[in-house]
């Protein structure tokens, strides 16, 4: 069955509201009329089985047949990922969401790229929503993942409460499995660098918001790989891609 995210706003009574985006991919990429069904997520957890009753030029109107609630498996990790270049960032907020990060935060660091205007900001914020929305959408995960406006690097860590606390450093000598718990973290941040890493100052300004500096291997990573390399590792390990409990 087709899914869709649509706002939590779009449930009233019996009906769902799908707006002008939805409603265009319906028409017009997947060719739906009155009547097919589809399965709508609010992004919160809840799901609804519906029925298309109208099918409009811009908007399109659903009644609801049925409605559940789903909760996510993956352990709660949240990415602090210092802007990389160019559209990199998209490619850490797709597999990020497949591997079941539950929040972005994109950051500003010393050796990261500039801030844009506000209107690309802007932009820049909608179209990444989108990549975080499809990717969602097409790994079939209940919840989206929160998504930060771009922020200061010291205001994350000051905000971060996760009990598992990362950074990935390339001066660090103490390797990840070093720091891993022998029982699962409630949550975790993983704290990347961007292309050139971070400076002394900012790895000493994250130990002493309760991050542990850590290496990953041999090989140096790139900023956009180096976050979902180790969600990988720790969802294998606490969450829900390692093997069935008891197998």
């Amino acid at each position: 069955m087709r899914r869709f995210f649509v706002p939590p706003e779009a449930f009233a009574g019996d009906e769902a509201v799908l707006p002008d985006e939805v409603t265009h991919h319906l028409k017009t990429v997947l060719r739906l009329s009155v009547g097919d069904e589809l399965l709508l997520l609010d992004g919160l957890g809840s799901l609804f089985h519906c029925r298309l009753e109208t099918l409009g030029k811009h908007t399109a109107t659903a009644l609801i047949l049925e409605h559940w609630s789903e909760q996510e498996t993956a352990l709660p990790v949240q990415l602090i990922q210092a802007l990389p270049k160019g559209d990199k960032m998209e490619l850490v907020l797709q597999k990020g969401t497949e591997l079941g990060i539950n929040a972005f935060s994109p950051v500003l660091s010393e050796r990261g790229i500039p801030q844009h205007s506000d209107q690309r900001r802007s932009n820049r914020q909608q179209r990444w929503q989108k990549v975080v929305q499809e990717a969602a959408r097409q790994c079939r995960r209940p919840i989206l993942p929160r998504l930060d406006e771009v922020q200061p690097l010291v205001g994350v860590l000051t905000d971060c409460r996760a009990s598992l606390r990362l950074m990935l450093w390339e001066e660090e000598s103490l390797p990840l499995a070093a720091a891993l718990p022998e029982a699962p973290p409630a949550s975790a941040a993983i704290l990347v660098g961007p292309e050139g890493g971070f400076s002394s100052g900012e790895a000493a300004l994250a130990r002493r918001h309760g991050f542990q500096s850590v290496r990953i291997g041999p090989r140096i990573l790139r900023s956009e790989t180096a976050g979902f390399a180790v969600a990988s590792i720790l969802q294998y390990i606490y969450g829900d891609l390692g093997p069935p409990s008891g197998g």
